[in-house]
């Protein structure tokens, strides 16, 4: 079953951590994809543009409004992801604790099953 493990990011918590402990969480990373990769379990990972960099795209009327920056004010937002394939949601919950940012106060990781993929075949 395929879950999505969304990165939420603080940036104040990030701006305040050392030179050491980001390149922690940068090799932290890395040493996720390469074991996930090996096991087969990984999918693909992306990381996302500051939300300043973000188009919205809603209903005005009936028809789709476009404006700048985020659907909703917020100290955190979603600065990536991981769409691993595993056996179930407990595998999922233990892959998601070898991020680096689940041993960051101020940072989250929000796990969620895929109910729909239609992707390259992998």
């Amino acid at each position: 079953m395929k879950y999505l493990i969304m990165m939420h990011v603080d940036p104040t918590v990030l701006e305040q951590l050392t030179d050491e402990q980001q390149a922690a969480i940068g090799s932290g990373h890395a040493a996720f994809m390469k074991t996930t990769k090996d096991s087969g379990e990984f999918v693909s990972t992306n990381a996302l543009a500051d939300p300043s960099q973000s188009k919205v795209v809603r209903s005005k009327n009936g028809s789709p409004d476009v404006t700048d920056g985020p659907f909703v004010e917020a100290k955190e937002f979603m600065g990536g992801y991981y769409l691993i394939d595993v056996e179930n949601e407990s595998r999922a919950v233990e892959l998601a604790k070898m991020i680096p940012d689940a041993s960051i106060d101020g940072l989250a990781l929000e796990i969620r099953p895929v109910m729909f993929f239609d992707g390259a075949d992998m």
